[in-house]
């Protein structure tokens, strides 16, 4: 092996013709790794993961052995995922599938618990019940596929799902823990986003409370939308301390029906579920633009829009 070159050292151990990597991972992303990353919940949308429910629906007789709330027609549902996914493309984002080569468990389509999108690639989730363990995989190797980068695998006992978490800006995130996220999954990711300087608020849910995604949802830079009695007190008063305001959704019921559970597309313009009509005015009075789409089927799965959406990009 020639260690000397031409003139001196060769390049390969340093010498003239050496050109140091001096660029960040963060500035790399669109040249080096595929277009990715989120370090707000409002920025306009730019592509999605999902999973288009397939033969795994099939033949469910207990659903809430699987986690469901009843038995979900696998027909319907797989119509009104198409539905979400077009509506999608009418905005103008991009949409890619998970694609499994095998069959699934029944939930893989609840793309959001299983991944979490920082402003410098994604961490890979480890959902908290047995039902769903072996979902990572499928969701790591398309990951991967896109070319989009990897920076963590949840470890050990540690469970963390996407859901729980939400970004307030590139700097600060909430990451709140209860039923699906643990202490230690929470630790685990702490300590990677506060690595990139990222002021992580920890905040707690509720007893009977899935994720943070249903109970808080931010729209735009100034305004929270809360389910009063959900919504974690902490995360209220640090939106409210940041200048946020928070308001309070008008009615249960349609909260109950995933009227909460939306995607943001855009600054004040959102995907929610129809037949939530009260919900719907409210955030219209807010100057927000509700675009509907019928998941009625889908919501038997015990899940909404922001639930079957594995956010790539915002920006």
């Amino acid at each position: 092996m020639t260690v000397q070159g031409a003139g001196g050292l060769a390049a390969a151990y340093g010498g003239a013709g050496w050109q140091p990597r001096t660029s960040s991972l963060r500035s790399e992303i669109g040249r080096v790794w595929s277009a990715c990353g989120v370090g707000c919940e409002w920025a306009p949308l730019r592509s999605v993961l999902l999973h288009r429910p397939g033969t795994e629906l099939a033949g469910l007789i207990e659903p809430d052995r699987v986690q469901m709330l009843q038995a979900v027609d696998a027909d319907k549902a797989r119509q009104q995922h198409d539905s979400i996914a077009q509506a999608y493309r009418e905005a103008g984002v991009r949409v890619e599938y998970v694609n499994p080569a095998d069959e699934p468990p029944p939930n893989l389509m609840f793309v959001a618990d299983l991944m979490l999108m920082t402003p410098e690639g994604a961490i890979v989730g480890r959902p908290a019940s047995k039902v769903r363990a072996g979902e990572e995989p499928f969701v790591s190797r398309r990951l991967s596929e896109l070319g989009i980068p990897i920076l963590r695998t949840i470890r050990g006992t540690a469970a963390l799902e996407g859901a729980d978490a939400a970004w307030i800006a590139p700097s600060t995130a909430f990451l709140a823990t209860g039923l699906r996220t643990n202490a230690e999954g929470a630790a685990q990711v702490g300590g990677l986003l506060r690595e990139m300087g990222v002021d992580v608020i920890d905040i707690g849910l509720p007893y009977g409370a899935m994720h943070l995604m249903g109970q808080l949802r931010l729209v735009d830079r100034d305004l929270a939308i809360a389910w009063p009695g959900r919504a974690p007190y902490a995360a209220v008063e640090a939106l409210r301390a940041r200048g946020y305001s928070v308001a309070l959704l008008p009615d249960e019921g349609e909260a109950r029906q995933q009227a909460t559970n939306f995607v943001v597309l855009g600054p004040r313009e959102i995907l929610m579920p129809a037949g939530n009509p009260i919900t719907r005015s409210f955030y219209e009075r807010l100057g927000i633009t509700a675009h509907t789409v019928e998941i009625d089927e889908l919501v038997r799965a015990a899940g909404g829009i922001g639930c079957l959406t594995g956010v790539l990009e915002r920006g």
